[in-house]
């Protein structure tokens, strides 16, 4: 099992809203993307907030968005669609679509509207 899978996801948000706001996004945006890939309301993200929710607990509660499958492209290397394990392709999931919107992407773009 990957230590990721333990690490709660409150501790590696800042590091999110720290990639996005250094490139001129918000909060609020990356919020919103947290928010369509998990199916999580901004009320139920805040409790895993505030709860330590691990990665493996946050995406086994997440109602995954149907077109997560169409996130495709390379995060550390590793292409998101390739990823074997399905947990760990949902957290590549998340990395990417930070990664897109740090990099600037219209937000219809990143949540593939």
């Amino acid at each position: 099992m990957s230590r990721i899978f333990a690490t709660s996801f409150a501790s590696v948000y800042p590091h999110y809203v720290t990639k996005v706001e250094k490139k001129g996004r918000t909060k609020a945006e990356l919020d919103e993307v947290i928010e369509w890939l998990t199916g999580f309301d901004e009320s139920a993200l805040s409790r895993h907030l505030d709860e330590g929710t691990t990665f493996e607990d946050l995406f086994a509660e997440a109602h995954l968005n149907p077109l997560a499958s169409s996130i495709t492209g390379v995060v550390c290397g590793v292409r998101v669609e390739n990823v074997e394990d399905p947990l760990m392709q949902k957290i590549r999931y998340l990395d990417k679509l930070v990664d897109e919107l740090a990099k600037g992407k219209s937000m219809d773009r990143v949540l593939r509207s």
